[in-house]
């Protein structure tokens, strides 16, 4: 059956995943800890180097080998993938002199959207999801950035190819704008990508809103109410991790720090615009998910107002014949009627007229 098939492809979108916290209780603040789903991938670097003329890639195993890359001409997105690895996320933090705190929350995957100001570098956490299409599944991944004097450092669970390819692609193609500007406005791209994947996942849920909608009018009774639960508790994980970037992208655009340049706050203007647009998206989908919820309480109660409305009026037919039933079946030596030759064909006369006195009463009464 069609509900069947939408609960199915409702299933399939987890974003409530809960990530258990393993961080060892009572550690001082700045103990960097892994907090995510358990991963054995190698942790990898890969650096974009490029300016108006040239662009080149590298892809490197230590920290280590970034120190003579940072010190050469020209702008560097250095793409981390993996966080699991501490001492890694480590050697990173002193290499570019990352607050403590900040490589605590690279590794704690389960850390909100945050934008912080620190003297040399901007740190900002964002949440990135990409919906597969094979098997309509969200993922949500975190990624961190350092905006830095010449670099942006952004911090991926996974490999982010896949992520950031299209960008990625344009810059070793030298046909963005980035290679015209400061590492502000590369930032600005990458938060760019992330927040437009939020179009794609209300888009994929709106679809299946819609859907579960056209069954309720159609057959209320056969919606399943858990996929009505599902998609509420969907929407509302969703502004609970949407709703922060907006205040990261907020503090970008009114930021005074240097890194920022004035001339860049208009893009940031541009994406916080979008945040708006996707928080009043899923204010919508929530009354009209909260809706459907209503319509189908209601089409359950107004079903079982009309299974009741037909055992009533069964009810109502057969009490006038039980009773006479019941008189003529007590066990009285003298009743009249028992030695009346026509007696028991009166008794099924009087049924029947009774019977369609009823039923013309109710019709005229529109009881059904």
């Amino acid at each position: 059956m069609k509900h069947s098939s939408s609960f199915d492809k409702i299933k399939k979108i987890d974003l409530h995943k809960f990530v258990p916290r393993t961080a060892q209780k009572g550690t001082s603040p700045g103990t960097v800890e892994y907090i995510g789903k358990p991963r054995q991938e190698t942790v990898g670097i890969n650096v974009i180097a490029y300016d108006e003329a040239t662009v080149t890639e590298k892809k490197l195993l230590e920290p280590a080998d970034l120190a003579n890359e940072i010190n050469t001409a020209g702008l560097k997105w250095i793409q981390v993938s993996g966080v699991h690895d501490t001492k890694f996320l480590n050697s990173m933090g002193n290499l570019f002199e990352l607050n403590a705190l900040d490589v605590e929350a690279i590794a704690n995957t389960t850390q909100r959207p945050i934008m912080i100001e620190r003297d040399h570098y901007i740190f900002i956490v964002l949440k990135a999801v990409q919906l597969e299409t094979n098997t309509n599944e969200v993922v949500i991944e975190q990624v961190s950035m350092v905006l830095g004097d010449r670099y942006v450092i952004s911090f991926h669970e996974t490999t982010p190819t896949t992520l950031f390819d299209p960008l990625r692609n344009r810059i070793l193609t030298a046909k963005d704008r980035v290679h015209r500007f400061a590492p502000d406005y590369l930032l600005f791209t990458i938060c760019d990508v992330i927040i437009d994947l939020y179009f794609g996942l209300l888009e994929n849920m709106g679809e299946m809103i819609e859907d579960t909608e056209d069954e309720l009018i159609l057959s209320p009774v056969n919606v399943n109410q858990e996929a009505i639960y599902k998609l509420k508790r969907r929407l509302v994980y969703a502004k609970r991790m949407i709703w922060p970037t907006r205040e990261v992208i907020t503090a970008l655009q009114i930021t005074g720090h240097d890194l920022i340049k004035k001339e860049t706050k208009i893009y940031f203007r541009d994406i916080y615009d979008h945040t708006v647009q996707i928080i009043e998206s899923l204010d919508s989908l929530h009354e009209i998910t909260s809706g459907m919820m209503d319509l189908y309480m209601s089409a359950v109660s107004n079903r079982m107002n009309e299974i009741m409305k037909v055992l009533t009026i069964f009810s109502a037919l057969f009490i006038p014949i039980t009773f006479l039933a019941g008189v003529y079946g007590m066990n009285f030596k003298v009743l009249p009627e028992l030695g009346w030759k026509y007696g028991y064909l009166a008794f099924w006369i009087m049924v029947a007229l009774i019977s369609i006195f009823m039923i013309f009463y109710f019709k005229r009464k529109k009881w059904f």
